[in-house]
């Protein structure tokens, strides 16, 4: 499958289900949260054998180019990313107990 339609798919998921999220808060929308999964995903293409602490300082760093024009600030962001990070993490083969190490 192309990665375009991989991410797609994946963002997808994630707009279906962002508003369930422990982290979500209504001054915020789809628009806001759509950069923080994306970039999550991509993240993790480029770094899948690296925990979401060991890359967190860096992902910091990188928010504010990757954020676009969402409104979210790192500390918002952050648990988004995480939460796609850990999903994406859970659902590759290999990660049969789902501990997402």
């Amino acid at each position: 499958m192309k990665r375009e339609n991989r991410i797609e798919r994946f963002t997808t998921h994630w707009q279906r289900r962002y508003k369930d999220e422990p982290y979500y808060d209504t001054r915020y929308e789809w628009e806001d949260f759509d950069p923080a999964y994306r970039y999550a995903y991509k993240s993790y293409e480029e770094n899948p054998n690296t925990s979401f602490e060991d890359l967190e300082t860096r992902l910091e760093a990188g928010w504010d180019i990757a954020k676009g024009k969402s409104k979210l600030a790192w500390v918002d962001a952050k648990q988004a990313i995480r939460s796609a990070w850990t999903s994406i993490k859970e659902s590759m083969p290999g990660d049969g107990d789902r501990d997402a190490r």
